[in-house]
């Protein structure tokens, strides 16, 4: 049975509304790092928040705490992408805030399903090790006929390129060894 993992079980809004007293606590969370935030979603995704709501979470008369307090329930009301657009911003702005957000660090604590599920062995064919030794032997026998094909040095390899055509087909390698052979005769 598969372990669902919390992105299975818990929406990015979800997520949000369990961080948010973390992240307003947090005091890395200033009002430099409010106001980027602002900004990222706002310029970059403007769907998610417009000029006139980013001006009004970026208002200096509002204490940091408030306007990010009131900024994390507006997303929280628009729903699951604005919410993954302040974690996106949250993450390319400060990442270690962002990594160490309870959410976050249950999901480093909660194995994750697919990470789990390891194959026996990857294979392209199902004839395993030994077709794969004789198609590299065959190969090496014939780039040894090849290349020396008309040296002395034939007939002290031959013995290897007997053993090349082990698996071979049984057209393949009375081929293969007739060739051994009549190369072996001149």
């Amino acid at each position: 049975m598969a372990q669902l993992t919390l992105k299975d079980t818990e929406g990015y809004d979800e997520q949000l509304h369990s961080d948010a007293e973390f992240l307003c606590s947090h005091q890395r969370m200033d009002t430099e790092l409010v106001d980027r935030l602002v900004l990222q979603l706002n310029r970059i995704y403007p769907q998610t928040l417009s000029d006139k709501e980013a001006c009004k979470f970026r208002s200096l008369r509002v204490p940091t705490k408030l306007r990010l307090s009131e900024l994390l329930k507006y997303l929280h009301g628009k729903g699951d992408d604005a919410c993954y657009e302040f974690y996106r911003a949250l993450h390319i702005h400060a990442e270690d805030v962002y990594f160490s957000l309870p959410t976050r660090i249950r999901q480093r604590e909660m194995p994750d399903s697919r990470s789990t599920i390891i194959p026996d062995r990857f294979e392209l064919n199902d004839r395993g090790p030994i077709f794969f030794l004789s198609c590299f032997s065959f190969a090496v026998g014939i780039a040894i006929l090849y290349y020396y094909r008309e040296s002395q040095r034939l007939r002290c390899i031959e013995a290897f390129l007997h053993c090349s055509a082990v698996k071979l087909s049984k057209d393949a390698k009375d081929i293969f060894i007739s060739y051994v052979e009549v190369r072996k005769q001149k």
